[in-house]
């Protein structure tokens, strides 16, 4: 089958479409004939050898799909040859193929395209996980992303306003501030403003939401209300940083870092169960909306992991077979 394949580890360069073996489908799986998947960050760090899929996954790389069930494995009830779905993956979503655990898989929502619905699952589920399941963000509290134009920060804006919090966000550039205020967020220019300060004086965030580990996580405590969650899900900016203990303490403050990935299968699925419960029908609604960027054949990956790379993009990169 098509796949995107690597000449080792590096840059965008290293990607071409070629052939691989087609997937098997196992017990409990359901095999997927993939319309489109989409670029994540964790992608890009695949590439360059620093995020190596879990044991058991495929080595393609691709978190994330949406497609039609070409075949259903043993033990599996409520899906169908033909059904149209979105799925969450360990990897191999770059493929003309993939086979995925069934609690992974999603319908995709109404009112949603198949192709825009590739991008859904991984920013959906990384938000829904973390801001809800494990910081349990309540109606009414103050709720900061990093990186507000990006795939996660756009729908974690748009799903923690539809949820009735109040949304702060960081961005750069004047059509990311924008396009975050038009989502529902307060935008805060990481060029222009501290954004420990604005949180401040606006009286603490309730929750974070952030993606640059050691080089924020000083300004992050800062930035916490009393009884305030951090949660910490990247690290573009650094693994290590000081973590100030008392200020914590004070402010009865908490930190918990994140992965998604590599977390057992029941536990994507119970996630996955949640995101359909609570997720999709803001989407089906209008009131949450898949924003895509850049739409581009499978055979232009290292253009999409170029476009990644370089950033100034707002919202998701889809590649469609």
């Amino acid at each position: 089958m098509r796949a995107v394949v690597t000449t080792g580890t590096g840059g965008p360069e290293v990607l071409s479409v070629g052939e691989v073996d087609d997937p098997s489908v196992g017990a409990g799986e359901v095999l997927v004939d993939v319309v489109a998947t989409a670029v994540n960050r964790a992608d890009t760090l695949q590439r360059q050898g620093f995020y190596p899929p879990p044991p058991g996954a495929s080595d393609v790389i691709g978190l994330e799909c949406s497609g039609r069930i070409a075949e259903v494995g043993a033990g599996v009830e409520g899906w169908s040859v033909g059904d149209e779905v979105c799925a969450l993956l360990a990897g191999g979503g770059y493929a003309a193929r993939v086979a995925v655990p069934a609690g992974q898989v999603m319908p995709v929502p109404a009112g949603v395209s198949l192709v825009e619905a590739a991008s859904l699952p991984e920013v959906a589920a990384t938000v829904w996980s973390n801001v809800f399941m494990t910081a349990h963000l309540q109606k009414g509290e103050r709720f900061l992303v990093h990186g507000g134009a990006g795939g996660i920060g756009t729908m974690a804006i748009q799903l923690a306003a539809a949820r009735g919090a109040e949304v702060y966000t960081t961005a750069g550039s004047p059509e990311k501030l924008e396009l975050c205020r038009s989502l529902g967020a307060r935008p805060i220019s990481y060029r222009d403003e501290d954004f420990a300060e604005v949180l401040r004086d606006a009286g603490g965030a309730d929750v974070i939401l952030d993606n640059m580990g050691a080089k924020y996580l000083e300004r992050n405590v800062s930035a916490l209300a009393t009884g305030g969650r951090l949660v910490i899900i990247g690290m573009q900016g650094g693994s290590r940083g000081e973590l100030d203990i008392n200020a914590l303490l004070r402010k009865r403050a908490s930190v918990t870092a994140t992965s998604l990935r590599a977390r057992p299968v029941a536990e994507k699925a119970a996630i996955c169960c949640g995101v359909v419960e609570n997720v999709w029908p803001l989407v089906a609604s209008g009131q949450v909306r898949p924003i895509v960027e850049t739409t581009m054949p499978l055979e232009d990956v290292a253009r999409a992991h170029q476009l990644m790379d370089d950033g100034g993009r707002a919202g998701k990169i889809v590649l469609t077979l």
